[in-house]
């Protein structure tokens, strides 16, 4: 496990002069990082560094798209579920979450002994997967609540977890700081993906694992029938990626891509009619082995892309 703050602050940089680097100040009830080099605090509260950078207030202006993202999942999510899930949910449904975290990660073999930050973590679920992989966590959120949220998981589900607020497209790390990078379905979210991956591929040490919507016939079809959405909750446009712009973006910056494909998935936040009744003892194993059938006739037409990739 990284403890907060000792090892934390080995791979820390001060987002907002990116070169400095950072100290904990402990003045009893009030601790904050500050940078050594301009001095700009960041504020630690119940055990969550705040690490936006000093460029727009907070890391982001009331309206703005990153105002919009903050604000959604700091007070739109159900805190409760995000927390959980995919724990408590029905069968069919957590074997579709299980079986897609699987895939992010599968041709990297062993991560035990690895250290990952999750970018774009939102309540830590990923975060928990690598952790349960052996993997020493750090997860990261714009959100102040769903960062808090991934220390509550950490909490109940007794996986060691670090967390922390930042911001994905200027990370507070240094250069090569952690072993994998990780975002899953969180680049997506940002107003420029390339500028996500970039500073993933920046921090990565050995690999990063990109997961998320893929640009793709399937997708557009899913939208025009409600399935899938073109704005999400937050208010934002979704914006989804190709295999060939994330592994060129990968490659282009000393990686070697080991995965790249397209799958076919689809499932509602939150379990539907269908996956519950999926998730039936008489019926889920078939439905299980049906998704596994499909998705190996139509992989390469599928609405979601992964791609894993390791430095050269």
């Amino acid at each position: 496990m990284l403890e907060f703050p000792a090892q934390l602050l080995n791979l820390t940089a001060c987002p907002t002069c990116l070169a400095g680097e950072l100290a904990f100040l402990d003045q009893g009830r009030e601790k904050q990082l500050e940078c050594r080099t301009c001095a700009a605090g960041y504020p630690v509260t119940d055990g969550v560094a705040s690490l936006l950078p000093h460029l727009t207030g907070d890391g982001g202006l009331p309206g703005d798209h990153k105002g919009r993202q903050s604000a959604f999942f700091d007070e739109g999510a159900g805190p409760e579920y995000e927390t959980t899930r995919p724990h408590g949910t029905v069968a069919f449904h957590r074997f579709l979450i299980s079986e897609k975290l699987r895939r992010s990660v599968a041709a990297l073999g062993s991560l035990a002994g690895r250290s990952a930050l999750v970018v774009c973590g939102g309540s830590g679920m990923e975060a928990e997967f690598l952790a349960r992989a052996d993997a020493s966590v750090i997860t990261s959120d714009l959100s102040r609540g769903a960062a808090g949220r991934a220390l509550e998981r950490a909490r109940r589900y007794g996986v060691p977890l670090v967390s922390v607020v930042a911001d994905a497209e200027r990370l507070p790390f240094k250069d090569g700081a952690v072993d994998l990078v990780y975002v899953h379905d969180g680049l997506h979210h940002l107003e420029e993906p390339s500028t996500g991956l970039a500073e993933m591929a920046r921090v990565a040490g050995w690999a990063v694992s990109v997961t998320e919507p893929a640009l793709a016939a399937a997708t557009a079809l899913a939208v025009r029938a409600g399935l899938a959405l073109e704005q999400e909750e937050a208010g934002n446009r979704v914006a989804r990626l190709t295999l060939e712009e994330v592994a060129r973006g990968l490659e282009g910056r000393g990686f070697r891509v080991v995965t790249a494909r397209r799958y076919a998935m689809f499932y509602r936040h939150r379990a539907g009619p269908v996956a519950r009744l999926l998730s039936k003892p008489p019926l889920f194993p078939a439905a299980r082995a049906g998704y596994l059938a499909l998705d190996a006739a139509i992989a390469r037409l599928g609405n979601k892309l992964v791609v894993q990739a390791v430095r050269v």
